[in-house]
């Protein structure tokens, strides 16, 4: 097991970049939804995830919001 969370970047078969998260228990939690052909473009959606991610509000559907109230 990892001793932290970390963003794990690689080659697809297609050669092209993504990005995985995985949490320190080795699962992996979030992927990126496209490929990218440049590697600083995946780089930058990292970015984005840890710069806007913890700020990032929790929302819902009605069955969400009706359980949250």
């Amino acid at each position: 097991m990892a001793e932290v969370a970390y963003f794990y970047i690689y080659k697809d078969a297609a050669k092209e970049w993504r990005w995985k998260f995985v949490a320190k228990n080795s699962k992996i939690i979030a992927v990126s939804s496209e490929s990218y052909h440049n590697l600083v473009d995946c780089e930058h959606a990292v970015g984005l995830l840890k710069e806007q991610g913890p700020t990032a509000p929790v929302i819902g559907d009605d069955d969400f919001d009706r359980l949250r109230k």
